[in-house]
């Protein structure tokens, strides 16, 4: 490599470094912004020119989360709600995925990204209607079948990409030696999707997570979700930041922490989606 070369890959490299900043520290900042006014008092979260670091550090706003609110309950809720909506996704999602995928089904493929660019809120006044009739409204049930919306579409656009990536010729080997159909989905093509099984798992549970609009109406009062502890930090009088602040972290809190614990799985689920045959 010539010194013309080496130059003009040190120069890509720091162009990269810095689109990569410029990219991520407006979100880094405003993490950090919010984990500055959660460990604040409300007298140094309104001063002007702003404090940054807590002096001293306080976790009055948690305690003000967890009094006000029935945070337990609400992060119950959510657990069943997103691990519900998530299980029942994947089993429904993955087959449909493959099932779009081995028989190039374009109208499907279109029928899906519609659904995924659909504006959920678009479907509140229907399941509204719909839960009431049954009486479902107010139930995890209603919330449960309410994000499928949300995440089945998610899941199935992301397998179906996925099963495009993977080569036909081992399951066609499968049928062959007389396997079914149905056990060569199982046997060969599952397992070679588990990194993108994994992927679309994390990404329906982060969409199903942050779900407000849906717990909010088809909640009611017993069944609603963790995001909504954050709507009941804020009132008329006043927006209390440090409280909101502090039920934003919170919420953020596990989708964080799973992202973090699955991001090799991530990026191996990324990179193998990616290669073609």
């Amino acid at each position: 490599m010539n010194m013309t070369d080496l130059m003009l890959t040190i120069l890509r490299k720091i162009a990269f470094a810095c689109a990569v900043v410029l990219l991520v520290s407006p979100a880094i900042l405003f993490f950090f912004w919010m984990l500055s006014l959660s460990f604040k008092n409300e007298v140094d979260n309104m001063a002007f020119p702003p404090v940054f670091i807590p002096n001293p550090p306080t976790l009055a706003n948690f305690t003000t989360v967890f009094e006000n609110n029935d945070f337990l309950q609400y992060f119950i809720n959510s657990l069943i709600v997103t691990g519900g909506a998530v299980g029942i996704g994947l089993a429904v999602g993955i087959p449909a995925g493959y099932g779009i995928a081995r028989s190039r089904s374009a109208k499907y493929a279109v029928l899906i990204l519609l659904a995924r660019m659909t504006p959920a809120l678009s479907f509140l006044i229907p399941l509204y209607i719909v839960f009431s009739s049954l009486a479902l409204v107010g139930t995890v049930w209603a919330l449960i079948i309410s994000h499928l919306v949300i995440t089945i579409p998610i899941i199935v656009w992301v397998m179906m990409g996925y099963f495009e990536g993977l080569p036909s010729e081992l399951e066609d080997a499968a049928l062959v030696d007389g396997c079914s159909p149905w056990q060569s989905f199982i046997h060969i093509a599952v397992p070679l999707a588990k990194p993108g099984i994994v992927i679309a798992g994390i990404l329906s549970f982060i969409f199903s997570w942050n779900n407000f609009v849906f717990s909010v109406v088809l909640g009611g009062r017993h069944a609603r979700t963790l995001p909504s502890a954050v709507y009941n930090s804020m009132s008329f009088e006043q927006v209390s930041w440090g409280p909101l602040a502090a039920s934003a972290l919170l919420v953020t809190l596990p989708i964080l922490v799973i992202t973090i614990l699955a991001q090799r799985q991530i990026v191996a689920g990324l990179s193998a989606g990616g290669l073609k045959d």
